[in-house]
């Protein structure tokens, strides 16, 4: 025990998180002042981005083992939290806590893919599963409240970018990876650079080239628990087109099919078998299903070095279905979006200003009912969509939302001094019609409005050393799934909900120590205002699990980024937080006055927010030994942390052998070693990877179920071996 705490405290001393200028060689470090930001809707240096910021590339995408997960992309990043809820690519993520009671998807943390938002109107991303790892160029990881996206922005943003075309007519790859609990992912590609036409040239500048790439993959598993299989297929085409150094157009199209059973969390009574699913989730076929397609459009034109002007475009569409042992939920989304910014540069080699002015709307029509299921005992299990339904409707209706945002930005460059501002006023409407009812009574509506600003510092002393500031604030509105949850009637909108908001002070530094050491550390000192929770009611049939502000929460935290290039064979790398996070006042929501048989006490005053452990580290440590091999070691830790809101589990007055509060940490260890080779035209990549090849028995994470099916259960020892091939 003693000689794996002091490796652990080496990694946390000598390492941290840092991107590759050469994507294939993992220790070489970024160039600081070069690596541009552009997360924040106006392109600023990483080393005077005036807030925590991380940068991952495809140096360290290409080392995960399964190519899949978020938690594989986002391991050296640190103020995140990710759940991968049962193996395959549903994933929940949160940054510093905001979102970390939502049951999936990303809440109030802003997605863009290639430009294209994810979000919807209420600023919920539902999943990342249109995200092909084995695609992705590099991310940039805003943490902390970003105003400039209103409610997609409370948490942070994650700005992904996949690769273009090579440099060739056509370039290819191919990966094949295999592994345990029959995983297997195929993958291609064709891409590359057309000159259009003949060329036309004006001065050194290329006129009509075209980049192209298409990309195809397929993913599937059985998972490592019961009734756990999944599978997903991925379409992504994207096409750049330029014309002299003023236009830019990029087309997207994205599709994606994703199926995943669902065995659901265990209790208590259950963990003597963790692999087990529930028992309501075989015979019921408990999973997700989702078909969704994106249509994307960005561009950009430069008028002369003063003005410019970008714009996008986006029309997504898409089937859900959801199964569960009390119905089968069928939903169809139209989700169209459009955005525009206009940049004013004035200045001189002293004082630069920068000048954003930018809009954007989103709207999204949801058509949904629900049909009561049944179970079949008699189900053989496999991995297919079908479920015993009754011709019992128990709900039929209609959501509409809109959001529209405004924002301006101002960027001031004095030398080494950066400032970075924004403001931004958000107005969302939601509307259910309820199909069901009389035309009278059957719709309701919730709107919000707030207004969002954030203003940031930076001062480069040198090198070594860059500060950096800010006060920003968040606004996270209630989700579509929060709002069609009425506690106080069976149809509707819950209109007792209002927005969390959120105030963030933040500080830190970063910089290198020579060229082989990068670091950055920071601090922050949040309050949260009208945080959610979920809280059961008895007596409601179908649903009983509902929504609602829980009162106020402080978070506290440190944030760490360290890197250490030991020679031109050894790096070290580690992510490290440690978050504080306390409700200080009980929720006044009138809700629980105005409705009988509340079976779940909000949180009280001291109280630690669920599933956030005090303490978390990623370490990584690759070795170039030999020619073209190089091997990764790996460490995770994660500290024991809180499962319930309910202030009468966190307290033990619940009964013990159901409502248990205090889940364990883990540490667990992963390797992998690879071999690249390369026969004339053709290179590759070789690799053979171990995931906890201790084979620790581990709690991955736990939710505040107020059913106390809280219980998310690790994999144990994985292997996975992978082959690519480019051309």
């Amino acid at each position: 025990m003693k000689t794996k705490n002091v490796i652990v405290a080496l990694f946390m001393c000598l390492s941290g998180t840092i991107s590759a200028q050469n994507d294939t060689d993992t220790s070489k470090l970024i160039n600081l002042s070069t690596v541009e930001i552009s997360a924040n809707r106006v392109p600023i240096t990483l080393q005077n981005n005036p807030g925590a910021v991380s940068v991952v590339t495809s140096a360290m995408l290409s080392t995960m083992p399964k190519s899949i997960g978020a938690e594989e992309a986002l391991r050296l990043v640190p103020g995140v939290r990710i759940d991968n809820q049962h193996d395959g690519e549903r994933v929940h993520v949160s940054i510093r806590g905001q979102g970390i009671l939502t049951e999936r998807g990303l809440r109030g943390i802003g997605v863009i893919i290639d430009g294209i938002p994810v979000n919807d109107p209420s600023g919920f991303a539902p999943d990342l599963y249109d995200v092909d790892w084995t695609t992705v160029k590099r991310m940039e990881v805003l943490r902390g409240p970003a105003g400039i996206y209103g409610g997609g922005g409370a948490a942070g943003v994650l700005n992904i970018t996949t690769g273009n075309g090579g440099d060739k007519p056509v370039n290819g790859e191919l990966m094949q990876l295999i592994g345990s609990n029959g995983f297997r992912k195929s993958f291609i590609q064709l891409d590359g650079s057309l000159n259009r036409a003949t060329v036309a040239r004006v001065g050194d500048l290329e006129k009509g080239i075209t980049n192209y790439r298409v990309s195809f993959s397929r993913s599937d598993g059985d998972g490592y628990r019961d009734h756990q299989g999944f599978y997903s297929n991925k379409l992504y085409e994207k096409l750049t087109y330029k014309v002299l150094n003023k236009l830019s157009v990029t087309q997207v199209i994205s599709h994606t099919d994703y199926f995943q059973q669902n065995p659901e969390g265990l209790n208590i009574g259950q963990l003597d078998n963790v692999l087990q699913a529930n028992p309501d989730a075989r015979p019921f076929n408990e999973y997700q299903k989702t078909n969704r397609t994106t249509i994307g459009l960005t561009s950009s034109y430069n008028f002369n070095s003063h003005h410019d002007v970008s714009a996008t475009a986006w029309y997504r569409t898409w089937d859900y279905k959801e199964t569960s042992n009390r119905a089968a939920e069928y939903r169809n989304y139209t989700v169209p979006g459009a955005a525009a910014q206009y940049n004013l540069h004035f200045g001189n080699n002293v004082l630069m200003n920068h000048i954003s002015f930018g809009a954007d709307y989103k709207s999204q029509k949801i058509t949904m009912y629900k049909l009561e299921s049944a179970a079949d005992p008699d189900r053989i299990e496999s991995m297919d969509d079908t479920n015993l339904e009754t011709d019992s409707l128990l709900a039929n209706q209609i959501i509409d939302q809109q959001s529209t945002g405004i924002w301006a930005s101002w960027k001031l460059e004095l030398q080494n001094f950066k400032v970075l501002a924004s403001i931004r006023y958000d107005d969302m409407q939601n509307e259910l019609t309820n199909k069901m009812m009389a035309p009278d009574t059957a719709v309701t509506s919730k709107d919000f409005n707030h207004n969002s600003a954030r203003v940031g510092a930076s001062y480069s002393f040198n090198k070594a050393i860059t500060v950096f500031a800010n006060f920003s604030q968040g606004f996270l509105p209630p989700s579509t799934e929060e709002l069609a949850s009425n506690p106080v009637g069976y149809s509707g909108f819950n209109t007792h909900l209002v927005p969390a908001t959120s105030d963030c002070f933040e500080g830190g530094l970063r910089g290198f120590l020579s060229d082989n050491f990068y670091y950055e550390l920071t601090g922050f000192l949040m309050s949260t205002d009208n945080d959610f929770f979920r809280f059961k009611q008895s007596g409601r049939g179908n649903q009983e699990v509902f929504y609602g502000n829980a009162g106020n929460s402080k978070r506290t935290g440190i944030e760490a980024f360290f890197s250490y290039r030991i020679n031109d064979k050894v790096s070290l790398q580690a992510a490290y937080t440690f978050a504080d996070f306390q409700y200080e006042s009980a929720s006044v929501d009138p809700v629980y006055t105005d409705t009988a048989y509340v079976l779940t006490t909000p949180p009280a005053a001291g109280q630690q927010l669920p599933n956030s452990p005090k303490n978390q580290l990623f370490a990584e440590g690759t070795w170039n030994f030999a020619k073209n091999f190089n091997l990764t070691l790996g460490t995770e830790y994660q500290s024991k942390w809180a499962i319930y809101t309910d202030a009468k589990a966190y307290s033990e007055e619940l009964d013990p052998t159901i409502y248990k509060n205090w889940q364990d940490g883990f540490n667990l260890w992963h390797a992998r070693i690879a071999y690249e080779w390369k026969i004339k035209g053709l290179s590759g990549e070789l690799s053979l990877s171990a995931r906890n090849f201790t084979g620790n028995k581990y709690m991955a994470f736990t939710e505040p179920d107020p059913d106390g099916n809280s219980y998310q259960p690790g994999p144990g020892r994985e292997i996975f071996a992978g082959l690519k091939i480019r051309f």
